[in-house]
C-alpha cells in the first residue's frame, strides 16, 4: 500500500473521530420528548490572547422535567472535528429513560470559538468546568449539593477525552468529580504514545487528525504544521528543531497519564467501551485508563466492554481482519452499547437494579464475535520460540508458530529476548496473528507496535510490547508472532537503513485463558 493511498484512506476516516449518535428518529408527527434550548457560555481566552472565547451548547429538557420533578443530566460532545447534536431524536432513548441531555461543540469545532488545545486542563479545562456551572443553575435538573449537578457523561474518542478531562478537573479544583458516572468510548490514556507510540508516528492518524481540523482551523497553526511533519518524516516533533513544536510537551497534560502522575484517581463508576480493531487508541489505551485512572473500590462498580470497532483502517500490510461487532455489550444488555449505558447510569446514577451483571471484569469482542470476559488481562504463560527475525526497510511480513490450536487469549502479551540491530535506526513492527499456516497468517485484531532503537544493538536483554487482543484459536490453525519491517498504519516509517532486526531465544508471554 502507498503513502498516498494509505493518506486517503485516513482522510476519509477522519469523519469516524466524530462518532456520530446513531439513535432512531421519532415520527415528525409524535409528540416532542424534548424541547431544545440553544446557548453559549463564555469562557477563557486562548493561550497568548485577550478575547474569551465562547462555548455553544444545546440543553435537552425532557417533557417530563420540572422543578417538582427533576432530572440527572447526561453531558454529551463530539468526536474530533465534530460539532454537537441538535436534533432531539438522536437522544430518544435517554429521553425516555428519563434523563436530559446537553450537548456541546468543543473550544476549535462547530459554533464555538478559539483553537482546540487538545483537553488541555489550562484550556479545555475551563470549558466544561463552566458549563458544569450552568448546569448547577437550572432549577429542574436533580442537584446533589451547590455546583453538583447529578450528572453523567457520554461521547466517544475526542468526546471521551472530555469526560475524563471534566471529572478531573473538577476533583482537582473542587476535592470531588462532580460527574456521577462516566462512559467514555474509543478514547486515550496517553495522547503522545497513542500518535506515535515508542517514537514511531502513526502516519495515517497524524494525517487524518490534521486534515479533520481544516475546516474550522481548528488547531493552533503551529501544532498542525507539526502534525503534517510528523505524517510526512515521521519523526514526532519535539522543539529540537528551532521554529518547530514540542510535541510530547503540548499533549503532556492533555489526558488521563497526567492526572494520575499527579496521584489523581476518580472513584466513580465508569462504563468503557474501547475497540478492539482500533489503531489510533488501541485496545491497551482503554486497559491503562482502567488499571490507573479509576480507585480498586470504582473498579468494582465499573464495566469494561471492548467491541470489533472505533477508529479504523484497512488492515493490508500486515493483512488483518474486515469485522464490526459488539457482542459483549448485547451480552451484558441485550442490546447496543448505548443501551448497555443506559442501565449502567440507571444503576449508577438513579441507584436502580436492572439486574445487570459483569462489574469489575473485562468483557473482550473476538475477531469471532464472541465474548471472552476475564478478570485479568496480564500474561500468564510463556511459549519458547527461539529466533524472530524481519529484514529492515522493505519486505514481507514473517510469522513464526507460538502455539497450535485450541487455544483462547485476551489481554496484553509481549516479547522477551536477546535484541541484536545493527542499523542506525531500527524499526520493525510486531503483532499477533492467526492461520493455518505461516503463509496465510493474518493479525488477529489489526494492531502492530513498533520496536525503535536510536543506535546499533548488540545482545542485548529487550522486552518488546505487542498489541492487547482477545481471540479464540481453533483447532487447525495456530497462533503466530508476526514480524514485520513495514506496517500500513505506520506507512514510511519503517527503518532508514538496510539490515535486519534479529530477537533470539525469544519468550512469548501470553495472556492465555484457561477456563
Amino acid at each position: 500500500m502507498t503513502l498516498r493511498t494509505v493518506l486517503a484512506a485516513a482522510l476519509a476516516a477522519a469523519s469516524l473521530l466524530a462518532v456520530p449518535v446513531t439513535t432512531p428518529a421519532v415520527s415528525a408527527a409524535a409528540r416532542p420528548l424534548a424541547t431544545a434550548t440553544d446557548g453559549c457560555v463564555t469562557s477563557v481566552p486562548d493561550p497568548g490572547t485577550t478575547a474569551k472565547v465562547e462555548i455553544c451548547y444545546t440543553i435537552f429538557k425532557p417533557r417530563s422535567a420540572s422543578r417538582t420533578h427533576r432530572v440527572p443530566m447526561i453531558m454529551h460532545s463530539h468526536g474530533w472535528g465534530g460539532s454537537r447534536t441538535t436534533d432531539p431524536a438522536s437522544f430518544a432513548k435517554w429521553f425516555k429513560a428519563g434523563y436530559a441531555v446537553i450537548s456541546f461543540d468543543q473550544r476549535g469545532f462547530g459554533e464555538s470559538g478559539g483553537h482546540a488545545y487538545v483537553e488541555n486542563p489550562d484550556v479545555e479545562g475551563h470549558d466544561v468546568r463552566t458549563l458544569v456551572k450552568l448546569i448547577s443553575k437550572l432549577r429542574w435538573v436533580q442537584q446533589d449539593g451547590p455546583g453538583d449537578p447529578r450528572m453523567g457523561a457520554i461521547g466517544g474518542s475526542y468526546g471521551g477525552g472530555y469526560q475524563f478531562l471534566t471529572a478531573f478537573e473538577e476533583q482537582r479544583t473542587t476535592g470531588k468529580p462532580v460527574l456521577d458516572a462516566l462512559a467514555p468510548e474509543i478514547t486515550w490514556h496517553d495522547l503522545s504514545e497513542s500518535l506515535a507510540p515508542n517514537g514511531v508516528v502513526r502516519t495515517a492518524w497524524a494525517a487524518a487528525l490534521s486534515a479533520a481540523s481544516t475546516t474550522s482551523d481548528a488547531l493552533p497553526p503551529q501544532v498542525y504544521a507539526a502534525l503534517v511533519e510528523g505524517a510526512a518524516t515521521g519523526t514526532w516533533p519535539d522543539g529540537s528543531v528551532p521554529g518547530t513544536e514540542d510535541m510530547p510537551a503540548f499533549f503532556r497534560k492533555n489526558g488521563p497519564k497526567w492526572h494520575v502522575d499527579h496521584g489523581r484517581k476518580l472513584d466513580i463508576p465508569v462504563l468503557f467501551g474501547q475497540g478492539t480493531t482500533d489503531s489510533l487508541f488501541p485496545l491497551q489505551q482503554g486497559l491503562a485508563n482502567w488499571k490507573t485512572a479509576i480507585t480498586a473500590k470504582s473498579r468494582r462498580h465499573s464495566i469494561f466492554v471492548a467491541y470489533n470497532g472505533g477508529h479504523v483502517l484497512p488492515a493490508v500490510l500486515p493483512t488483518g481482519v474486515d469485522v464490526t461487532s459488539d457482542p459483549c455489550s448485547k451480552r451484558l444488555a441485550g442490546g447496543t452499547f448505548e443501551d448497555l449505558t443506559i442501565r449502567f447510569f440507571n444503576e449508577q446514577i438513579k441507584h436502580r437494579d436492572t439486574g445487570l451483571r459483569g462489574y469489575g471484569a473485562y468483557h473482550l469482542a473476538t475477531p469471532g464475535s464472541t465474548c471472552t470476559t476475564v478478570d485479568s488481562v496480564k500474561a500468564s504463560k510463556t511459549y519458547d520460540i527461539g529466533t524472530v527475525a524481519t529484514t529492515e526497510t522493505g519486505g514481507a511480513p514473517i510469522a513464526y508458530e507460538v502455539a497450535p490450536g485450541p487455544i483462547r487469549v485476551a489481554g496484553t502479551p509481549y516479547l522477551t529476548g536477546t535484541l541484536t540491530a545493527l542499523g542506525a535506526n531500527n524499526r520493525a513492527f510486531y503483532g499477533l496473528a492467526v492461520g493455518t499456516s505461516p503463509a496465510d497468517a493474518h493479525l488477529v485484531q489489526n494492531n502492530v507496535l513498533p520496536l525503535n532503537t536510536l543506535a546499533p544493538v548488540t545482545g542485548e536483554p529487550w522486552r518488546i510490547a505487542l498489541p492487547s487482543v482477545a481471540v479464540n484459536v481453533p483447532a487447525g490453525q495456530s497462533l503466530y508472532v508476526l514480524a514485520s519491517p513495514v506496517s500500513d498504519t505506520f506507512v514510511g516509517m519503517g527503518s532508514r537503513t538496510p539490515g535486519a532486526v534479529l530477537l533470539e531465544d525469544t519468550v512469548v508471554h501470553l495472556p492465555e485463558v484457561t477456563r
